[in-house]
């Protein structure tokens, strides 16, 4: 009973606090037909600005911090963004009229972090005033990175596998007398050999580039930068001046505009199999009760703080809103948009924000008073 009321407690603040608040105004703003629109060049700058001010706070936080803590939590964030891929992979996947590939991206994108619902959750926590490490902002990267790769790789191994047991099966059907199927699997030159081996070396999934291109997207760049600025500088000064006080107004805004496409890609979602809509209600708490589970190992080995676990908590709850979808469109290309991120964006961050946070939040009151 103490769980139950302090999460209905908590889902209360959170209705009344702005970042919940905004997110629900968007959404009815846009179901209402409102015409309102945030250039995107707008949304580009708070989003820059708001995983800036996460990686200050991360980089200041380790260069004055025990970097042997944060070990555990970082390597549970890893194998929670693994592991999400291939929940996805062998539950969402197996369901009626849902193709593999599309489950697979819809996986990497949930392993996937969201910097806005991230932001959302220590703005949460500072106004519990739960205490939580500085530097907890900075396992994004280790959750993050390790689901999108894990994703592409997945998808990739499965559609080669799927080509090459299409071609076995033309191979053995019947043919006619005279004919020759089999000819032309073998070369009939060097050079057409050493072409087929390298038509093999390219169909091979090349990680780096994967990696690479994760660490060039926007969200990861500006939190990078942030925490190398608060590793490497003293950025202390600009940051209580300008980051720190500008943060939840530019978050409120950034939750209106999520909640208007929030609602704009509930369309996309009806195209596609129902069971998205079941994967996105469930799937953050399932991710997210991992991430928990795993976080406490932490708590009682390394002394990771119980805010701690709620942030590791959310973040695997969370699904990515601008990293992921660029990079799942290069990667798998073959994956159908309007499901993966129509189930991330119109379903799986508003229950993130919504309800996950409160959940956590609540869960880890219950167990560390």
């Amino acid at each position: 009973m103490d769980f139950l009321s302090l999460f209905v407690t908590d889902f209360i603040k959170q209705l009344q606090s702005p970042t919940l608040a905004f997110l629900i105004g968007g959404m009815i703003i846009a179901a209402l037909g409102s015409e309102l629109v945030i250039p995107e060049a707008i949304c580009s700058i708070i989003v820059f600005m708001l995983l800036t001010k996460i990686g200050l706070t991360g980089g200041i936080a380790i260069r004055n911090s025990n970097l042997a803590a944060m070990v555990f939590p970082m390597i549970f964030a890893v194998i929670t963004g693994i592991t999400i891929v291939f929940i996805a992979r062998y539950t969402l996947a197996k369901l009626p009229k849902v193709k593999v590939v599309d489950a697979i991206a819809t996986g990497g994108l949930f392993g996937a972090v969201s910097g806005s619902t991230m932001a959302a959750a220590l703005t949460v926590l500072d106004e519990q005033k739960m205490a939580y490490e500085a530097w907890a902002g900075a396992l994004y990267p280790f959750m993050d990175i390790p689901a999108l790769v894990t994703a592409i790789v997945v998808a990739n191994i499965y559609i080669n596998k799927k080509k090459r047991k299409e071609a076995a099966y033309s191979i053995e059907q019947p043919v006619a007398a005279g004919d020759y199927p089999d000819k032309k699997d073998y070369p009939s030159s060097r050079q057409e050999y050493l072409s087929q081996q390298k038509g093999d070396e390219d169909n091979r999934v090349k990680i780096w580039p994967i990696i690479e291109e994760s660490l060039r997207g926007p969200a990861l760049s500006a939190m990078l930068l942030g925490l190398a600025l608060g590793l490497f500088t003293q950025p202390e000064s600009v940051y209580k001046s300008f980051y720190d006080p500008a943060f939840r107004g530019l978050l409120s805004i950034l939750m209106l505009v999520m909640g208007m496409e929030a609602w704009s890609r509930v369309g996309e979602l009806r195209k596609v199999a129902q069971w998205y809509v079941v994967y996105s209600v469930l799937a953050p708490f399932v991710h997210g009760l991992i991430a928990f589970g795993l976080g406490m190992i932490a708590h009682q080995v390394a002394g990771f703080s119980m805010g701690g676990v709620v942030v590791l908590a959310v973040i695997a709850a969370s699904s990515s809103d601008i990293s992921g979808p660029p990079t799942l469109r290069a990667g798998i290309p073959s994956a159908n948009p309007s499901a993966y991120i129509g189930a991330s964006t119109a379903i799986g961050t508003p229950v993130a924000i919504g309800l996950c946070i409160p959940f956590f939040l609540g869960l880890a009151q219950a167990l560390g008073g």
